[in-house]
């Protein structure tokens, strides 16, 4: 990836002298070493979950999709009333963190959140804590199984459809997943109807028709999950989460999942994995990845 002449300005001694490890992140504007990353007891991410992030993919050394993931970032910090910098200072930021791991493929994380603030659910005067943060990832397995969770997702709540670090819930439900030998947890809404993963949008194939739950589920508006919207023949339909078990075939969506077929659904195996539907849509994507990394 090539720097930004900013980048190098600042910089580009210092990675000339090797001097930011393996760990460098960006906060609040400068990078640090890893055992230097830290933020205040006091930041209201910590104490009360209120914040945003997005995760990215990185391929070739460039951030994937960056406009849409800044553009979700806005949306999710308008939601929830945060300030975030100018989509220029964190590209710039993404930029430098790449430089610094020599990330060609991986991912990265930006976080922000409420900064520092008294204890309880009020805000403080103090300006949000911007964090980047980057490195290689493990690859997720072929095939990913399934259970169906028994909390449902309030799709009429105050941050349904908002990519927030209030991740509380999906950590109880993942939990649930891993104990029934299950790689990811899937979602019903208050109605009953398929609503999303822990981390993942979902994609049902039933003959010969994909279909994917529509926002007003309340998932959230996965970069993927909308990718492939445009790419492939798909369906915005709500449907009983029962569901996703009596599918043809399925898939889950993700920055970093991509594209990965579901074998089980709560112990039941789908009679294709992948599918054809699911074959399409991860060939569809690999393409564009290969000629458009910021559709």
């Amino acid at each position: 990836m090539k720097p930004t002449p900013a980048t190098l300005a600042i910089y580009g001694d210092v990675y000339a002298r090797g001097v930011l490890g393996p760990g460098a992140t960006w906060i609040d504007g400068r990078l640090v070493e890893a055992d230097e990353a830290r933020v205040s007891a006091f930041d209201h991410g910590l104490l009360t979950g209120d914040g945003v992030f997005e995760t990215l993919r990185v391929y070739r050394g460039v951030p994937f999709a960056a406009r849409r993931h800044l553009d979700r970032l806005g949306r999710s910090a308008a939601g929830m009333g945060l300030d975030l910098p100018a989509a220029t200072a964190l590209r710039s930021a993404m930029d430098e963190v790449v430089l610094a791991h020599g990330l060609v493929d991986g991912g990265l994380r930006i976080t922000v959140t409420g900064g520092p603030a008294p204890l309880g659910s009020e805000r403080g005067a103090s300006t949000p804590t911007v964090i980047v943060a980057g490195g290689p990832m493990a690859p997720w397995p072929a095939v990913a199984d399934v259970v169906v969770v028994p909390w449902p997702r309030n799709d009429r709540g105050a941050l349904s459809g908002l990519k927030t670090i209030s991740y509380g819930e999906n950590v109880v439900a993942l939990a649930y997943a891993r104990r029934s030998g299950a790689g990811e947890a899937v979602f019903a809404n208050l109605g009953g109807d398929l609503c999303e993963g822990s981390g993942t949008n979902v994609f049902v194939g039933t003959a010969g028709r994909l279909i994917t739950p529509p926002l007003s589920s309340g998932c959230l508006p996965g970069v993927t999950r909308d990718l492939l919207i445009e790419l492939v023949d798909v369906v915005e339909e709500s449907m009983p989460v029962a569901g996703l078990a009596q599918a043809d075939e399925a898939f889950l969506t993700s920055s970093t999942r991509e594209v990965q077929p579901i074998g089980h659904v709560d112990g039941r195996r789908l009679p294709a994995s992948p599918g054809p539907l699911t074959r399409a849509a991860s060939a569809a994507f690999a393409a564009l990845v290969e000629r458009d990394l910021d559709p």
